[in-house]
């Protein structure tokens, strides 16, 4: 029973709720056993219904990747059906007929197929802008609905891209700003030790600190020449005279 509250749904949220697989081997094993079991046990009641409904003679037989059987006949036994298959194969009767069935078979499918690829392209014309005079009023406003909305997933879309980028080019700049700052400090202290190394080299601070004297080879202090005239004879004070 249906709540007085509650709405129906559409049958676009319908169509949504479960979508197209792609048709490839499942590679995980757990996922692959439950679609397989899921899958056998839909065969079987579908070949069931079509024996039942049509009243046809069906015979099902499915190996499981590990090799074990499993196997359905609405008739006596599956060994039944597939002898009566040899026969219809091996009658020259009756092969005309399966070759004409499968013939028409294969004939619709391929009708089939190409009516939804006419379709595909009918559409996508439509969203370039061509071939409008076919639609009427209410198929145009649909598909201008489509394309708004697809527009609005478009700029939606680039404007998260953008700000991400925005985002990673700002904490970029911040690591490249830092970065900047530390080779700046390390500069820094590299020309603080190249001072330092400077004033504590040897010879330099003596250099600056002593007074520099400018000789004269005719001349001698006084003060050595009177410390001496105590020790010398006068012929040796009188040879060191200068002239």
């Amino acid at each position: 029973m249906e709540l007085p509250n509650q709405a129906p749904e559409s049958s676009s949220q319908k169509k949504l709720g479960r979508g197209k697989i792609e048709i490839k081997r499942i590679e995980n094993t757990t996922n692959r056993q439950v679609t397989f079991c899921k899958r056998r046990n839909g065969l079987l009641k579908k070949a069931y219904e079509l024996s039942v409904l049509c009243d046809a003679e069906v015979a099902l037989i499915v190996f499981s990747n590990r090799g074990r059987l499993y196997e359905y006949a609405n008739n006596s036994s599956v060994r039944a059906t597939i002898d009566r298959y040899k026969k219809a194969c091996t009658d020259p009767t009756n092969g005309g007929s399966v070759s004409e069935a499968n013939t028409q078979f294969y004939q619709q499918e391929a009708s089939k197929l190409r009516r939804q690829i006419r379709e595909i392209q009918n559409s996508n014309r439509h969203i370039l802008g061509e071939a409008l005079s076919t639609l009427n009023t209410k198929e145009l406003k649909n598909l201008e609905g489509r394309l708004e909305k697809g527009i609005s997933r478009i700029r939606s879309k680039k404007n998260e891209m953008l700000f991400s980028e925005i985002e990673f080019m700002q904490k970029r700049e911040t690591e490249l700003q830092h970065h900047n700052n530390f080779l700046r400090a390390k500069i820094a202290e590299n020309e603080r030790e190249q001072q330092q190394q400077t004033h504590m080299m040897p010879g330099t601070s003596y250099d600056q600190s002593m007074p520099s004297h400018s000789y004269d080879r005719n001349f001698l202090p006084a003060v050595i020449l009177e410390s001496n005239n105590n020790h010398y004879p006068h012929q040796v004070q009188t040879a060191l005279q200068l002239v």
